[in-house]
């Protein structure tokens, strides 16, 4: 199963009409996260699917062009980050 499909999964999104943009979300939060110092062996792994598919939902539910990204993403986030880069230290 691909990323895309997992977080869909997730998500309880079904069809491709949005694939394209649920992509650059996906996209937009491993940029992120890799950003943060989270490891590529995380990002594209199956363990990041829950991380990855929160960030998607925070972005795709923004309103009138506020997106923000929830507090849980953040703690999240960071764990994973900081884990990466004890990892490559």
């Amino acid at each position: 199963m691909t990323q895309l499909e997992q977080v869909k999964d997730s998500l309880g999104i079904t069809g491709n009409y949005q694939d394209a943009t649920l992509q650059n979300y996906i996209d937009e939060v491993k940029q992120f996260l890799e950003a943060g110092g989270a490891s590529i062996d995380f990002l594209e792994s199956n363990e990041s699917t829950g991380l990855i598919s929160r960030g998607v939902a925070d972005l795709w539910n923004y309103g009138a062009g506020g997106a923000t990204l929830s507090p849980y993403f953040f703690q999240r986030a960071a764990q994973v980050c900081l884990k990466g880069r004890a990892e490559n230290s």
